[in-house]
């Protein structure tokens, strides 16, 4: 995402502020005008940079917990924020490392939220789906799993299933995560990654399987869903396949709806990644094999697969030099081949087409 500053002293913020750096002042952060406010000391009333008044709260979660930074209209039907509403389960916060897990994870989650928001994708709560009468809500539990502390093999799986998406806390662990991750052979594995994954399942049930012709093109692009999921997954690691250029990851050779899922995530990561370059106006000298000089001069939530492959590949090569440079694993491990931009466009499409 672009980054954000404070209504007040304009210095830069990361999405998480929850009081400026500069001018010490409260900051909260508006999803419907997707800004951040302010709140002077003394003040009830938080306020943009014009400084204009705008009736709102903070989000419940930081009231009882001090784990959200978003605000709520005065009056809403719920006291919690347009992310927070979505959690049906919160995990057991009398545990010592608990808290500041969950923390981070709900951090993740706002990010995530911001890109749907952004992407003006249908998203509603379970209760909202009640009341709609959609039966297309979304929600999530989030579980601690005493046993992975001692094992490190998790007892509670990370998953979606009927838009309840499950997230074990032992994912926001940097050691433990990082365990999974090389048992599994993953390059990348994050709690954003996570997110951007599952609920990419949530959104093939919306934008896809309704469809008659998008999924016609699904089967053709990605393979047919209706092959046996618990046996492909079973299966997968002791298959002897081969991670090939016709995938985003290997994950995505499982099944049809994992390489979907994997790639409606990599799709954000593109668009967030790009969002963030363009704006810190981040411009590359020029690039081989790129026309002109690479620089995100267009909205990457409304723009064409073409142009964001173009545009991530040179940006992609520069964020992993720097990450080399520092000692650290490429920023964007991936490499986009035809047949992977294929499948983001499909996804890309689908996501354009269900813009509310």
């Amino acid at each position: 995402m672009a980054p954000f500053s404070c209504p007040n002293c304009h210095r830069l913020l990361h999405f998480e502020a929850r009081i400026c750096p500069g001018c010490d002042f409260t900051l909260g952060y508006d999803p419907a005008s997707d800004a951040f406010l302010f709140l002077a000391d003394g003040a009830t009333t938080w306020r943009d940079g014009e400084g204009a008044s705008h009736d709102l709260v903070v989000c419940a979660n930081n009231d009882d917990h001090g784990v959200c930074n978003w605000l709520v209209p005065t009056g809403d039907a719920t006291p919690y924020c347009r992310a927070c509403r979505h959690n049906r389960t919160i995990p057991d916060l009398t545990a010592p490392t608990v808290p500041e897990r969950w923390g981070k994870i709900e951090a993740a989650k706002r990010r995530l939220f911001h890109s749907l928001l952004r992407l003006h994708l249908p998203l509603e709560s379970l209760a909202e789906a009640a009341a709609s009468g959609s039966g297309l809500g979304l929600a999530f539990d989030f579980l601690y799993d005493p046993a992975a502390e001692q094992s490190g093999t998790p007892q509670v799986l990370t998953g979606h299933e009927g838009g309840v998406i499950t997230l074990n806390l032992v994912e926001a662990d940097d050691a433990q995560r990082e365990r999974i991750r090389e048992r599994m052979g993953e390059p990348y594995r994050t709690l954003l990654g996570h997110f951007r994954h599952e609920v990419g399942h949530h959104y093939w049930s919306r934008l896809v399987e309704p469809d008659e012709a998008a999924l016609a093109e699904f089967r053709t692009l990605f393979g047919d869903e209706r092959a046996d999921y618990a046996a492909a997954i079973a299966n997968h690691y002791n298959s002897g396949k081969v991670w090939t250029d016709d995938y985003v990851s290997f994950y995505a050779t499982s099944h049809p709806w994992e390489d979907f899922a994997e790639t409606f995530a990599h799709l954000l990561h593109i668009i967030d990644t790009l969002a963030t370059c363009g704006g810190l106006d981040m411009r590359l000298a020029p690039f081989p094999g790129e026309a002109g000089d690479p620089a995100v001069d267009f909205d990457p939530y409304r723009a064409d697969t073409e142009t964001l492959a173009a545009r991530m590949r040179p940006f992609a090569f520069a964020l992993n030099a720097l990450n080399r440079s520092m000692g650290q694993a490429d920023l964007y491990p991936f490499h986009l081949s035809p047949a992977i931009i294929a499948k983001l466009d499909f996804v890309n499409r689908c996501v354009q087409a269900g813009r509310g």
